[in-house]
């Protein structure tokens, strides 16, 4: 048991679902497994599956509980500042690639 940081400036969605709900209504949240901890108030790049850069959201609450199935999950809850132009999303996800999605080593 521990909590893994997410202070990378990262959110990457998993679930199509809740980056749609983002996208269309301005906020969502997602569950993620484990604990961890998400930089409430701060700006993040969100990220879609395919690890492409699509908005700059703002994180607004993250809980990680035990969920009733035993389960340590953190819930993210975020709203939307802006989508990103197609330039700008090339931009960061090259960045994105090299320093966290790419190779470890």
């Amino acid at each position: 048991m521990g909590f893994q940081s997410e202070f990378n400036s990262v959110c990457k969605f998993k679930n199509e679902q809740e980056l749609y709900e983002l996208l269309e209504y301005g906020r969502t949240k997602m569950v993620k497994q484990g604990f961890r901890v998400y930089p409430t108030g701060q700006k993040v790049i969100a990220y879609n599956p395919e690890n492409v850069a699509v908005a700059i959201v703002k994180i607004s609450a993250s809980i990680a509980e035990i969920n009733f199935q035993g389960n340590e999950v953190t819930a993210v809850e975020m709203d939307l500042v802006r989508k990103l132009n197609e330039e700008e999303s090339r931009i960061q996800t090259a960045l994105a690639y090299e320093m966290f999605f790419g190779e470890e080593g």
